[in-house]
């Protein structure tokens, strides 16, 4: 029998009189509390759910949580921008290069025991700030010749690429030793360097166009399967990068052994070892377990770190030698009435070209334009980097203005590291076609011949698995040695290209991030 509601007493949801139903001492009278009576009234209306405990994004909204996640994800899993780094890489290398070759006749004036600033006149300024540098250890004219042979090597050999996390360290050791010998005989160039050549070693410049990327490259496709090859031979032995890490740790104990090193100093260069050995030690237990280990990941994940934060840094470092150039410029009573470009365009130190010179000069529209331009391009660069496009723009107006300042004023080598410096900042994709193009021309220039026959896959390996992760560059060109592999994330540097996962730098010896056979790289 349906119960129906009495005149003049109200009707009560179902939910309600179940609920009425209750013992409870306020039912027992017949009167709904005020609980009850609020969801009599909106039977449908539920309280809004707690927060799940123990989340610890809970307190941001879900866009940034995921944010933040992804964007952790990419600093930890993989280092980023690969090419940019290459490109740094290479600039600097050839940049450093040139200017000694070009100094080679005139080094002893200006880094040698003969030169003006003394031997002795170095040692008591490098005593009062505790400056890293080889020549101070010695005054003998051959010390000297040996110092700055190795930074002349060094440079040629990081610049193609050969063992890049060695010689990344014997670059920076040629950098310091002669620039702080003679610091007065350096310009804005020169510091751009300096700075540079500090962060170089802690990235992974050589996961790209190097020599490095192009062996494990043809070690993965002689090889199948075995990814953390650094060489022909046998796998997994790396004959070169131990005995090239064995002689740097005996020349390192003897320096430290007769107190040639800082205590600041000699921890780097120790810690910087012992990584190295750490690293070689990891993969080749991961290699012989078949697999990557805990260890290897925990190196990894460390090793990316490192990477895309040394990357950031000589990303801000640009940005801040734009904006306080920019800034201090609009202080400037000449770049404010617009006739600054004048005056060094009438020095003869800076006109190498006096007919190119006069004929600029000459025009007032034109050093005004060029003048209020250089001002607005360096106050605006780092305000730019939220939008691509106008970056692009912006970017290729920097690099033709150092350009023209390395004809018209004759500073090469400042121009050179600035666009060093600036290319950190092109898009993924015009590099990767720029690497494509390259690669072509020099196998026009240069062809070789094909091995008639490649070693098939081993027992128990899987066609697929035999075929991934060659090492092969972008279409499969092995020479560009990019590592590409079409599930790899995208790069935010891209500009909707999606950027290759590079195989982290050489291992044996050296500090790198070389894969274990059946995987495609480490990954956390």
């Amino acid at each position: 029998m349906t119960n129906q509601p009495s005149p003049g007493r109200p009707s009560i949801p179902p939910a309600a009189a179940g609920a009425a139903t209750e013992p409870d001492a306020t039912h027992s009278t017949g009167q709904l509390s005020t609980e009850q009576r609020a969801t009599a009234q909106h039977p449908t209306e539920q309280r809004p759910a707690a927060p799940a405990p123990g989340t610890p994004w809970r307190r941001l909204p879900a866009t940034w949580a995921g944010a933040v996640s992804r964007g952790l994800a990419q600093v930890l899993a993989r280092p980023l921008g690969p090419h940019q780094t290459a490109v740094v890489r290479i600039g600097f290398a050839f940049t450093w290069l040139c200017f000694l070759l070009r100094e080679w006749p005139y080094r002893h004036e200006l880094y040698g025991p003969g030169g003006p600033w003394s031997w002795d006149m170095a040692r008591q300024f490098i005593g009062t700030n505790d400056a890293f540098t080889l020549l101070m250890w010695s005054h003998g004219r051959g010390w000297f010749e040996a110092v700055y042979a190795l930074a002349l090597v060094s440079s040629a050999l990081l610049m193609v690429g050969w063992r890049t996390r060695t010689m990344s360290v014997l670059f920076m050791v040629g950098v310091l030793s002669l620039q702080n010998r003679s610091i007065l005989m350096g310009d804005g160039g020169d510091n751009v360097i300096h700075l540079v050549s500090l962060y170089l070693v802690l990235t992974r410049c050589g996961a790209v166009w190097s020599l490095d990327a192009r062996r494990r490259a043809r070690a993965a496709a002689t090889t199948p399967g075995a990814r953390a090859y650094e060489g022909p031979g046998e796998p997994g032995r790396d004959l070169t990068g131990l005995v090239l890490w064995a002689v740097l740790g005996l020349a390192l104990a003897t320096v430290t052994l007769l107190g040639q090193l800082s205590t600041g100093w000699a921890l780097v260069f120790w810690g910087l070892w012992a990584a190295h050995a750490l690293w070689w030690a990891a993969v080749r237990h991961a290699r012989d377990r078949g697999g990557p280990t805990e260890a290897v990941t925990v190196l990894d994940t460390l090793a990316n770190l490192a990477h895309n934060g040394a990357l950031l840094v000589i990303m801000v470092e640009v940005c801040l030698i734009y904006a306080t150039a920019g800034w201090y410029k609009v202080q400037g009573s000449r770049w404010q009435d617009g006739t600054a470009l004048f005056y060094p365009m009438n020095l003869d130190y800076f006109s190498p070209w006096p007919a190119l010179s006069d004929a600029l000069g000459s025009s007032g529209l034109m050093v005004m334009v060029i003048t209020y331009g250089t001002v607005i391009v360096q106050v605006a660069f780092p305000f730019t980097l939220f939008n691509r496009r106008v970056k692009n723009v912006l970017l290729v107006v920097m690099m033709v203005e150092h350009a023209a300042i390395a004809v018209v004023l004759g500073l090469p080598f400042f121009s050179l590291a600035m666009i060093a410096a600036d290319a950190v900042f092109l898009p993924t994709g015009f590099l990767r076609g720029l690497g494509a193009r390259v690669g072509r021309g020099t196998r026009r220039l240069f062809p070789h011949r094909a091995p008639a026959v490649l070693p098939g896959p081993r027992s128990g390996d899987t066609g697929a698995d035999a075929g991934t992760d060659t090492g092969a560059g972008t279409n499969g060109d092995p020479s560009t040695g990019t590592g590409a592999n079409p599930d790899a994330n995208p790069d935010p540097n891209a500009d909707g290209d999606t950027d290759t996962r590079t195989r982290p730098d050489n291992g044996g010896a050296e500090a790198s991030g070389a894969t274990v056979p059946g995987t495609v790289g480490f990954r956390p």
